[in-house]
């Protein structure tokens, strides 16, 4: 079984607070509350949130390139 600490390193199990992306997270979250969980009245929320998650993966995928277990 794997320790709490090993996970810790790889950036896959960090928390949405270590993203790059929690503004636009909270953001979304605030919204839904304010119009009480009127999902339509948030949509930009959402698109920000889901565009900046896309490229926090695209970034991501680029720099795992360079580390291949395979080269």
């Amino acid at each position: 079984m794997a320790s709490k600490d090993s996970t810790a390193s790889y950036a896959s199990a960090s928390r949405i607070s270590d993203s790059s992306c929690f503004p636009q997270y909270t953001a979304s979250l605030k919204c839904l509350e304010e119009f009480s969980s009127d999902k339509s009245k948030c949509q930009q929320h959402f698109d920000v949130y889901k565009e900046c998650k896309k490229k926090e993966r695209e970034a991501r995928l680029e720099r795992n390139k360079s580390r291949s277990l395979f080269s």
